[in-house]
């Protein structure tokens, strides 16, 4: 595994594949910078490109808009007192009252360092597991691959948002729409509506941005005016934001940790992380006087956790074929598109390509935080643009990402549809990542299903492995179902 890593390290260090990865960093700090987008948004206008690069470059260009989101969508977060994206929501409560008495800096320095930390932490994290996973994901065979898949399903409606049957419902139409167009065993055609452009199905591109980019856009631009109506200032205390971080160092590794394992779970999205991790900061802390009202240790606690996560979602994505969270599971179908089949396999066939992640993940963290340091005014001016002038280039990006799919009119009209589903999700209160996880799960489903019954009948459901899933997501289930009934009865 050491000589996979090292030539790993030397393959991302080229030129070439380097400049990918800032490409990203670059496009993941340009929309963290606006509300409401994230890194979805950025990585499906890329996902287009990586179907034609070498394939470590293309994922290292993914990795690249993944690992600085959550460090960019600070400025709006602290300056501004509006979340930059759902991972940034706990940041707010006491990084904007920081910056209401002139800390923003502080805050600022402390955010970035302690996201930066967090992000080597979850790329740590997801190298050890690979040794300590191995021996368990190289037993798995078509059947418990099949589980993990319904296993993460279910965990990913049930544990999104407060209505898992609103979860559930949306993973389902996912898996349903994955269907659509020829399918992979059997070439006949699905659900095509006799129309060519739906012979190979939606394209994910289309589906993603309409789901995602389509109803924040409405929003962002029926609120008119800029960002920031006033003039900002970031203040000062750069150098003592760093010495909080130092100070406390404790705190961002258990914060990192706990963001770790919230990542490897599906369907606890960064909104959950983060308020998951205020909320235990404040438990534990001896003095909670200063919560809300301008502590440092409630910046650092939830932005370490949150780009932590990013390492430990990357576990079960690349091991199991199973996408920790929405993000991920576009880098799995760019994956797919390359014809890597993340999985078990991985560990003996992509191994390099697996340390290369992990490299990418470390490196696009350390490059995020110091173009943010280094560019901090620019880019909080941003927010002071009028939505008037960023309506036509964030609107131009979308249409050429999505008609880059296919290059059809179809695409257009595509995005638009899905555009008119992701609004009603949002607005009706549905969580559009199940459908889009339950989307890119559909062939992985389907076609284990086949290759399980083809070849152990109906004897699978006896087997060890799959049992053992099946009575975790049994429980999962249960979980999720009594804790929305709890909530109902106390609303």
């Amino acid at each position: 595994m050491l000589d996979a890593a090292v030539q790993a390290l030397f393959i991302v260090l080229q030129p070439g594949h380097l400049a990918y990865l800032l490409v990203g960093v670059g496009v993941g700090l340009a929309v963290g910078v606006l509300p409401g987008l994230g890194g979805i948004v950025g990585m499906a206008l890329l996902l287009p490109l990586t179907f034609t690069m070498d394939a470590t470059a293309g994922l290292a260009m993914l990795i690249g808009v993944a690992a600085v989101i959550t460090t960019s969508d600070t400025f709006v977060s602290v300056l501004i007192g509006v979340p930059g994206s759902a991972g940034s929501q706990a940041t707010v409560v006491d990084g904007y009252a920081m910056a209401q008495k002139g800390e923003g800096a502080r805050a600022l320095s402390a955010a970035f360092l302690a996201s930066m930390f967090g992000g080597i932490i979850g790329a740590l994290a997801l190298c050890l597991s690979l040794p300590v996973a191995r021996g368990m994901v190289l037993s798995f065979a078509s059947p418990e691959l099949l589980m993990m898949s319904v296993m993460g399903l279910c965990m990913i409606g049930v544990l999104s948002g407060n209505a898992p049957l609103k979860g559930i419902l949306a993973a389902s139409l996912g898996l349903f729409l994955g269907t659509w167009g020829a399918s992979n065993i059997t070439a006949e055609y699905r659900y095509s509506f006799e129309m060519d452009y739906l012979f190979d199905g939606i394209p994910l591109v289309v589906l993603s941005l309409g789901l995602y980019a389509i109803p924040e856009f409405l929003d962002v631009l029926s609120r008119g005016g800029s960002i920031a109506r006033k003039g900002l200032s970031v203040g000062s205390g750069w150098g003592e934001g760093a010495r909080d971080v130092r100070r406390h160092w404790p705190l961002v590794v258990r914060h990192s940790l706990v963001g770790v394992g919230v990542g490897i779970v599906p369907g606890l999205g960064a909104s959950i992380v983060d308020w998951l991790n205020y909320g235990l900061l404040v438990r534990t802390a001896r003095d909670k006087s200063k919560f809300g009202s301008g502590d440092v240790r409630g910046v650092i606690a939830p932005e370490s956790a949150n780009n932590a996560k990013e390492g430990g979602a990357l576990i079960p994505t690349l091991l199991f074929g199973v996408p920790g969270s929405a993000g991920m599971a576009l880098l799995l179908s760019a994956m797919v598109v390359q014809g890597i089949q993340p999985g078990p396999r991985m560990l003996t066939d992509n191994l390099e390509l697996i340390f290369a992640l992990v490299w990418s993940l470390a490196i696009g963290n350390v490059v995020g935080t110091a173009v943010c340091f280094a560019l901090s005014r620019p880019i909080s001016r941003l927010a002071l643009v009028p939505f008037s002038l960023l309506f036509p280039v964030v609107f131009t990006l979308i249409i050429v990402g999505a008609y880059q799919s296919t290059r059809h009119f179809g695409d257009l009209l595509a995005l638009v549809a899905c555009g008119i589903l992701g609004w009603l999700m949002k607005r009706f209160g549905f969580p559009r990542a199940p459908l889009l996880i339950g989307f890119i799960l559909s062939a992985l489903v389907e076609r284990n299903l086949w290759i399980t019954l083809n070849r152990y009948g109906w004897d699978w459901l006896s087997r060890p492995g799959v049992l053992a899933i099946g009575v975790l997501t049994l429980l999962f289930l249960g979980y999720g179902l009594r804790a929305a009934l709890r909530r109902e009865k106390s609303a």
